[in-house]
């Protein structure tokens, strides 16, 4: 065993390099690719050949080297890492990008190509998390024979009834208004007295939405706040299996 800076290693051609930078120091998280240990251009370097690297979830795609493969993970539904591929590994079906949920493993993987964008159906899909931060909401889209619903916004909209293993399907009930009085009204209309609320793209905070419209009903529903085609809509929503 030897004890060593990563940045003075040279590892032999047989060998593989495993890298998981250091994101805090004695002052708490550092943010700062430079600032982790080994700095991220140490890392860069060991990327060009024969290493892996994990590292954490939200790094930017701009810090991914040409020639490596950068694949996130989920576990339940939940965002927990990235894993970075060097240029030298000998991968047997190397993509530019890859998603990974467990438990399963599921996988998508793609160019991060945006997909096309369409009217709303009758079915919402919602991406795994590591599909969002990977980018590949376009691939899974394609995969579904789907559209996105907004050229900024992670939701993908079919025709048909259809299951992907790295999303979540709802079917689409009605629109309701976008507005907190006449959605009230509709709501209660429907005897609605638990309410889950899904929200992207739009500045509203579930719970207080939920406090704020004080429904007491008998019937349980989920509505989707989001954008279509860039306008704001309340979706009413039927959850389905997987």
């Amino acid at each position: 065993m030897v004890c060593a800076d990563a940045a003075d290693v040279v590892p032999t051609a047989e060998e593989v390099v495993f890298l998981d930078p250091a994101r805090r120091d004695d002052r708490g998280r550092v943010f700062d690719p430079e600032a982790m240990s080994p700095p991220w251009s140490v890392v860069e370097e060991h990327l060009s050949g024969r290493a892996v690297v994990k590292t954490l979830p939200g790094i930017p795609h701009a810090l991914v080297p040409d020639g490596v493969e950068a694949q996130w993970v989920s576990d339940g539904g939940d965002l927990v890492e990235a894993c970075l591929w060097g240029a030298g590994l000998d991968l047997a079906d190397r993509a530019p990008r890859r998603a990974s949920a467990l438990p399963g493993p599921h996988v998508l993987s793609g160019d991060g190509a945006p997909g096309d964008v369409g009217e709303l159906g009758g079915w919402l899909h919602e991406p795994d998390d590591a599909v969002i931060r990977s980018g590949l909401v376009g691939a899974l889209a394609e995969q579904v024979d789907g559209q996105l619903v907004d050229p900024r916004i992670a939701w993908v909209t079919t025709d048909v009834d259809v299951r992907h293993p790295l999303a979540r399907s709802f079917r689409v009930v009605a629109e309701l208004p976008f507005r907190e009085k006449q959605l009230k009204a509709a709501l209660v209309a429907r005897d609605v007295g638990t309410l889950t609320v899904k929200k992207r793209g739009v500045d509203v905070v579930p719970e207080v939405l939920v406090r704020r419209l004080r429904l007491k009903g008998s019937q349980r529903a989920t509505v989707v706040l989001t954008r279509v085609d860039d306008k704001a809509v309340a979706l009413l929503v039927d959850p389905l299996p997987r």
